[in-house]
């Protein structure tokens, strides 16, 4: 009798592709959806990695620019109106208040610190927005695919005992391919999950700093021009 329930469960397939087709049609949907964030957070991270990288590099060459000595007016006029880097549009954001703060006699209209670090401080908090875009999509899985998986670990469950009660039998070969296809749901919950959680505090922390040194640079350019405006 052993010998035959074993030879039962071997005849079964467990590779993942077959567990999938034989799993219920609600524990499928359960493992295209974490299939799918699963695929879509990778597509952010590396999305985000890549832009982290250019945003760092972009940021490294206009601080040379910026502290070459070379007049800030030359610098805005090469940059342009259209800025290509986050720190080029602080930069332009802060030159051009200071441009719309002078009067046609050359004085300075009243206020125009406050103004040019507002202008500045809108510019980064867009800058931050576009850093951190899609990392709320990384926290939304990594807190919610596990309980996804549970779902249909527990629908699937469901399902086995049920086709238990029907064949009336509780030897292996009835039981194990059920609670197999239901445990893949619980397993894809975590592979989607484990990764976004990660890379969702790694990136969070990179935007950070990233942000910081923007609003370092900030400060740096506001008290240059602060300097300025008391001589």
């Amino acid at each position: 009798m052993i010998a035959f329930q074993t030879s039962l469960a071997t005849e079964v397939d467990f590779s993942l592709t077959a567990l999938f087709w034989q799993a219920t049609p609600t524990v499928k949907v359960v493992m295209i959806m974490l299939i799918i964030a699963s695929f879509w957070a990778w597509a952010i991270i590396v999305q985000k990695f890549v832009n982290y990288r250019k945003a760092r590099a972009e940021a490294e060459a206009f601080d040379r620019a910026f502290w070459s000595g070379d007049p800030l007016d030359e610098l805005y006029e090469q940059i342009g109106p259209e800025p290509r880097g986050n720190a080029q549009r602080i930069f332009a954001a802060g030159m051009s208040e200071w441009r719309r703060s002078h009067k046609e006699d050359g004085q300075l209209i009243a206020g125009a610190t406050a103004r040019i670090d507002r202008s500045m401080d809108v510019a980064i908090a867009k800058v931050d927005e576009n850093l951190t875009y899609g990392l709320g999509f990384l926290a939304t899985v990594g807190s919610t695919a596990p309980f996804v998986g549970l779902f249909g670990t527990v629908w699937g469950i469901k399902h086995a005992f049920e086709e238990i009660a029907i064949a009336q039998n509780t030897n292996l070969a009835v039981v194990a391919p059920g609670i197999a296809e239901a445990l893949v749901a619980t397993a894809l919950g975590l592979v989607a999950a484990i990764p976004a959680v990660i890379f969702y505090n790694k990136l969070s922390a990179d935007a950070d700093r990233i942000t910081s040194g923007y609003e370092a640079f900030a400060d740096e350019f506001s008290t240059i021009l602060s300097r300025q405006l008391d001589a």
